[in-house]
């Protein structure tokens, strides 16, 4: 049987890459854009404001919790590609209320289905990895960095697309704006259709693994002790760097800066994500223990605290810089300790353990910081909190060894 190319690998990543820009870059961080639009349309607090991405995540870790199950019974791209449609689907329904109620509720289905493709594409492209484990890193970094072009994708659209519904005096620009964002995701899902039915095929040839049958025994799940300290690091990690990509903004346009500097902030942070595959697939590839998660976090922590203390555009600039050629490849890290410490029929597991850390951390920040903010000192004070967390994370990953 032949091995897939070196060129082919990278290609599956890269569209695969689209299921996470679906995922994250539009499906979670495009709601940065539109909460200060959304808050002032609607006259919420920022606890409101925040318990919007709580209700996310915490459908994101519903999501995970399925997941193994899920695999079970279906193969992974099926579920990376059912969850891709869905997340499509959900976004455009926040174009059709205003009430809190089904806001949220609609906030926790795009987190629960976004779960699905998030989880399911890591582990496809860990296997890709394993098909040529120099590149293994690499492929990691390119399927995560791919949030950054639904970054990048949201910075540049969604400013026009409300301007142009607010000119022609329309109720609510910003439900143009969610139904643009699903659109932009169904069109995604098209551009994945062709590249994911190759890699079901390497699927069926055994060239990805061994998937389960339904009447397989369940694979014996990892001791979660033996990796505490990674996932308390990563459940931080979920704390801090979601009050970041939930208020920075919002903060940004209290400071003063104009819609054309956020504009441009939001777009070179999603750059930078892209860009990130490149600068950290070397550690990943090298950080059997902790020593990754925890330098990352504790960089994240510096980019946090920044807009937190000095709205000089400089350092905001290069603020969202860091920020962006960093945060994902926390998540990354955390599916490279999988692999590096972990049997093959264990990935799964593990990378749903780690998520699942990850999502209740992400339940927890953006509503503890929207109540922060709404008290003496505001958003910054919110974002210190952020800060703190991340910079706990990294002391506790640190301590991490490896197995």
């Amino acid at each position: 049987m032949t091995l897939p190319s070196v060129r082919s690998l990278w290609g599956m990543a890269f569209a695969l890459s689209l299921g996470a820009a679906i995922s994250l870059g539009m499906a979670r961080f495009s709601y940065g854009l539109l909460l200060p639009p959304m808050r002032e349309d609607l006259a919420w607090s920022y606890t409101l404001a925040g318990a919007m991405n709580t209700a996310n995540a915490l459908g994101y870790l519903l999501g995970a919790m399925a997941l193994p199950r899920m695999l079970r019974r279906w193969d992974a791209v099926q579920v990376f590609m059912t969850g891709a449609v869905l997340t499509s689907v959900f976004m455009g329904l926040s174009g059709f209320f205003t009430q809190a109620e089904p806001l949220l509720l609609q906030r926790v289905l795009a987190g629960l289905s976004s779960a699905w493709v998030f989880v399911a594409g890591g582990l496809l492209a860990a296997r890709l990895g394993n098909l040529h484990p120099p590149s293994a890193g690499w492929l990691l970094g390119l399927y995560y960095g791919g949030t950054g072009w639904g970054i990048i994708l949201s910075a540049i659209s969604l400013p026009p697309v409300m301007a142009q519904a607010h000119e022609q005096g329309l109720a609510h620009p910003w439900v143009w704006a969610w139904w643009w964002l699903s659109a932009v995701c169904a069109a995604c899902c098209l551009a994945m259709w062709w590249p994911l039915k190759r890699c079901a095929l390497w699927q069926r040839q055994g060239l990805l693994g061994h998937e389960p049958n339904p009447s397989d025994a369940a694979p014996k799940p990892f001791h979660w002790p033996s990796l505490s300290h990674a996932l308390a690091g990563y459940g931080l990690f979920g704390v801090g760097y979601i009050g970041y990509m939930t208020f920075v903004v919002a903060l940004l346009r209290e400071q003063g800066q104009s819609e054309s500097a956020l504009m441009v902030f939001y777009a070179l942070l999603g750059c930078a994500v892209v860009l990130s595959s490149r600068l950290w697939s070397g550690l990943l590839n090298r950080a059997r223990a902790g020593g990754a998660m925890a330098t990352l976090n504790g960089l994240l922590g510096l980019a946090t605290i920044v807009p937190a203390l000095t709205a000089h555009d400089a350092a905001v600039m290069a603020s969202g810089l860091l920020f962006g050629a960093v945060f994902l490849s926390v998540v990354a890290s955390s599916t490279a300790l999988v692999r590096h410490n972990l049997p093959a029929s264990q990935w799964a597991t593990g990378i749903s353990a780690f998520t699942m850390v990850f999502a209740t951390g992400q339940i927890i920040g953006p509503v503890v910081v929207g109540w922060i903010s709404d008290g003496p000192g505001g958003l910054a004070r919110g974002l210190v909190f952020s800060a703190g967390a991340l910079l706990l994370g990294a002391a506790l990953a640190w301590r991490q060894r490896p197995l």
